[in-house]
């Protein structure tokens, strides 16, 4: 998989998306992903067209005909070609821009034609070297061919077909009888490398999947399903670095569960899990979906709100807090009473990076505790400021002790 970052076009023309498509669902993610390993490896490329190139000099050189003199300007031709769109799709793609992706994949389909036809008039010659030279560099080039696309099975087998494919008419041309043999070869040699591409194509995909699975659990908060605190951080960076537009403004709804401790401490942790899962999909039913939910450790939950009033925020508060003071039934059956207390804070009014947003919304949850609870406050200078006095006095507190010690 590719590991540089850079994000090439998918296909637009029919044909070319019909080749480029592995033959079952895949995500969009994963799709974008197959068709940037079209574009790599640079090293089998280099290869495969020196060695094409260079076969197609040699036999120029021993017959030069018009047959072979024409392979080998259609070689140069094409090579030149896909080196030329190679180069233009990559620095596209640096750039965000669209990349030339139909022409790449038709290129290659056509530099695959080249070397079947340079196989064909080989074979149809009667120069057993020539023919020789020839239909080892076509089969070598299956291998790469295989091997570089299988990311695209469906090209990779129309490449293979039109690469050895002219042996078929070569060898009936050439009236050796000894080379009728490949009429058995070349079917099962396509019918193998050919299900070794898409084989390969399932490999990766899983693979690729997986990774993105991984991905997900490591920003997912395993009890309740939500974001955790490192989804929370890539959330708001994510959203932070669109500021400029003001489609990007968003508030930031800080949460503590009032009571929680009690109910944990009477009814054991299971039961709290339980709670917390309860709480969960209760923010899942009152928010947005496209609004973001984390829990980031505890009984606190924080929601991304993607509304840019602030007045939504307000009235956003005030319906959690409405659904979770509701009374509560755990999966015992026990009926427990909790609230919500909720600070929050705009961006970018109150903070124009992540740390300094949640620290205006953890001081507006401070002061709504210490309004009486389940309750909200947005964020102010004295929210932050009796926010400091309270974590300079846990400081100097700690420091005491310290020094006592």
């Amino acid at each position: 998989m590719r590991g540089d970052g850079l994000a090439f076009s998918l296909p637009r023309w029919r044909v070319t998306r019909w080749l480029a498509d592995p033959g079952y669902p895949v995500s969009p993610d994963d799709r974008l992903a197959l068709i940037g390993e079209l574009y790599g490896c640079w090293s089998v490329f280099a290869g495969g067209a020196i060695n094409t190139v260079a076969v197609a000099a040699a036999l120029a050189l021993r017959t030069p005909t018009a047959l072979f003199i024409s392979w080998l300007a259609l070689e140069l031709v094409i090579c030149l070609s896909r080196l030329i769109v190679m180069m233009i799709a990559y620095r596209r793609s640096r750039h965000k821009l669209t990349t030339p992706t139909d022409v790449h994949i038709l290129l290659s389909v056509a530099w695959s034609a080249s070397v079947g036809f340079g196989v064909g008039i080989s074979l149809a010659s009667g120069d057993w070297v020539a023919a020789s030279l020839a239909c080892i560099s076509s089969a070598a080039m299956v291998g790469g061919i295989c091997f570089r696309n299988f990311s695209a099975p469906r090209l990779v087998g129309t490449m293979i077909l039109c690469s050895i494919g002219p042996v078929l008419p070569g060898v009936a041309i050439s009236h050796e009888p000894l080379l009728f043999v490949m009429y058995l070869q070349m079917p099962v040699y396509f019918v193998a490398m050919t299900g070794a591409a898409f084989r390969l194509n399932k490999m990766l995909v899983a693979v690729m999947r997986a990774k993105t699975e991984s991905d997900e659990r490591a920003l997912r908060d395993p009890l309740t399903g939500l974001s955790n605190r490192a989804g929370l951080i890539e959330a708001l960076q994510r959203k932070l670095a669109g500021k400029a537009d003001a489609d990007q403004r968003f508030a930031v709804l800080y949460l503590d569960l009032d009571g929680f401790k009690p109910v944990n401490d009477t009814f054991g942790h299971a039961a709290g899990d339980e709670l917390l899962k309860i709480v969960g999909r209760t923010l899942r039913q009152v928010v947005s979906p496209a609004d973001l939910i984390a829990r980031i450790g505890g009984d606190e939950f924080v929601v991304l709100v993607s509304d840019p009033s602030i007045d939504h925020a307000l009235a956003l508060g005030e319906r959690i807090i409405e659904m979770i003071t509701a009374p509560v039934v755990l999966p015992g059956g026990a009926r427990v009473h909790i609230g919500m207390s909720i600070g929050i804070a705009a961006a970018p009014e109150h903070g124009s990076d992540a740390e300094a947003l949640l620290f205006a919304a953890d001081a507006a949850l401070y002061d709504a505790k210490s309004s009486g609870k389940s309750c909200w406050r947005l964020a102010s200078a004295e929210a932050n400021l009796a926010a400091l006095r309270k974590y300079a006095g846990i400081d100097q507190v700690a420091a005491e002790k310290l020094t006592a010690a």
